[in-house]
C-alpha cells in the first residue's frame, strides 16, 4: 500500500501551488492581452468602415459624373478608386481581423468575469489563477493559429472559408 505522501501513488491529489505574485502576474497578462486585442479590433474596424464609406461615396458619384458630362477620366478614376480600395481591403483583411480580434477579446473578457466572480470552473479549481493563465493562453494561441492558417492559405493563393 502506498503511503499518503508517496508521489507515485495515483490516488494522491496534487495540491495547487500558488507562487507569490502569481495572481498579479496572471491578471497583468490578461489585462495586457485585453488591451492589445481591443486596440487591434478598433483599428481594423476603423479601417474597414473608412474604406467602405469611401467606396460608397465613389460608387454614388460614378453615375452622377457620367450624367452631368464630367470628363471620362474622372468617372473612370472613381471606378478605379473603388477597385483599388476593395483590393486594399482584401489584401489587409480589415473586416476579418476586426471580427477575429473582437471575438478573442470577448472570450478573454468572459474568462475575466468568471474568474473575478469565482464562477464556473473557477469556483472549484485548485488554483484559479493557474486556470485563468491556461485559458488566457489557449484563447491567444487559438487566435494565433487561425491567423497563421489564413496567412499560409493566402500565400498559396487559396481562399479560406469564413467562420460563423
Amino acid at each position: 500500500m502506498a503511503h499518503r505522501d508517496d508521489p507515485s501513488d495515483p490516488s494522491r491529489r496534487l495540491e495547487a501551488i500558488n507562487a507569490p505574485g502569481l495572481e498579479e502576474r496572471v491578471q497583468a497578462r490578461l489585462a495586457e492581452e485585453l488591451r492589445w486585442y481591443d486596440a487591434r479590433a478598433r483599428k481594423n474596424q476603423r479601417w474597414y468602415r473608412a474604406i467602405k464609406v469611401l467606396q460608397l461615396i465613389a460608387a454614388a458619384l460614378v453615375p452622377v459624373t457620367a450624367g452631368v458630362g464630367v470628363s471620362a477620366w474622372i468617372t473612370g478614376g472613381l471606378g478605379s478608386a473603388i477597385v483599388v480600395m476593395e483590393g486594399v481591403q482584401q489584401l489587409y483583411q480589415f473586416q476579418e481581423h476586426w471580427i477575429a480580434y473582437r471575438s478573442t477579446w470577448e472570450g478573454l473578457r468572459r474568462e475575466q468575469h468568471l474568474y473575478e466572480a469565482r464562477a464556473g470552473d473557477y469556483a472549484s479549481a485548485a488554483s484559479p489563477p493557474t486556470l485563468l493563465a491556461e485559458r488566457t493562453e489557449a484563447l491567444v494561441a487559438g487566435e494565433h493559429a487561425r491567423w497563421v492558417s489564413v496567412q499560409e492559405a493566402a500565400a498559396r493563393g487559396q481562399v479560406q472559408p469564413r467562420e460563423g
